[in-house]
């Protein structure tokens, strides 16, 4: 196989991955908290080719002797555009959205039977009821909603429930009413090191491989500060617009480097021709 066949192959395998990756956002344009995905790509090794037999540079030649034969690009990177949403009003007491990017809320999921700390931008909760007439805070998915302390568990039988700007969350029974729990937020330092899980949610790598302390990743937010809006929800951050011209742009990528096969197909069948 020729090398313009092997870099436009390869190329071409990568920008699969890239229009899978705008698909992705695509589906994902009415997800509650979703965040885009961005692909950022880099060039493969080349190789250098010595090809003059004059050793001096030709007079005003600017780029280096010789020629540097590539070998296509690469999917470098995904990242992850944490940029807030819109803000899409539903006046339902446990939906919540955060109100600055980089935050994200707690929640426990079993991995292999290991449970495991995981982050997410939707706010929309629920109640699942428990052992002893006890409810628990979680997600869509049914998974755990963290605090302070753990998974948020209190007492059911009350009359109204609301989550408060600061994360509280707060039932009345009658005439009473009391805090039974405190959303646990937190915001993301180094973004760049989440990891997308699925179902709308992030994990961190492994830390201690990477000689990185948890505190430089992950900081609690102030208990104190305003950081929710109640009642509403984050919508996604996907920019239609923008993910229709990357889409068209890659897919005009595509095409050029097909043609290059074609054509380099086109050469090779004429040059064994030639007798």
């Amino acid at each position: 196989m020729s090398r313009t066949m092997i870099q436009a192959a390869v190329t071409m395998n990568q920008l699969q991955n890239k229009l899978d990756l705008i698909g992705h956002n695509l589906a994902n344009s009415q997800t509650t908290g979703y965040k885009s995905r961005q692909a950022d790509f880099s060039s493969l090794l080349f190789q250098q080719i010595d090809n003059l037999t004059d050793p001096a540079n030709a007079e005003g030649r600017l780029t280096p002797d010789g020629v540097r034969v590539g070998s296509g690009a690469i999917l470098g990177h995904t990242n992850i555009k944490l940029t807030p949403g819109a803000l899409k009003e539903t006046g339902r007491g446990l939906d919540v959205a955060l109100l600055k990017d980089n935050q994200f809320f707690q929640i426990q999921v079993m991995e292999n039977g290991v449970a495991e700390t995981r982050y997410t931008r939707d706010g929309s909760f629920y109640l699942s009821p428990v052992n002893n007439n006890q409810v628990m805070l979680t997600t869509t998915d049914g998974q755990p909603v963290l605090g302070e302390n753990g998974p948020i568990t209190f007492a059911d039988g009350f009359d109204e429930i609301a989550i408060q700007s600061d994360g509280q969350i707060v039932v009345k029974q009658g005439n009473q009413t009391e805090a039974v729990g405190r959303l646990s937020i937190v915001e993301s330092v180094r973004p760049r090191l989440l990891e997308a899980t699925g179902q709308n949610t992030y994990r961190l790598p492994d830390l201690d491989a990477l000689n990185i302390q948890y505190a430089d990743v992950m900081q609690a937010v102030n208990p104190d500060a305003d950081v929710l809006k109640t009642g509403a929800l984050e919508q996604s951050n996907v920019d239609m617009e923008k993910q229709m011209s990357d889409l068209i742009m890659a897919q005009r990528s595509y095409q050029f480097n097909a043609r290059t096969i074609s054509m380099s197909d086109q050469m090779s069948g004429l040059i064994n021709q030639l007798r």
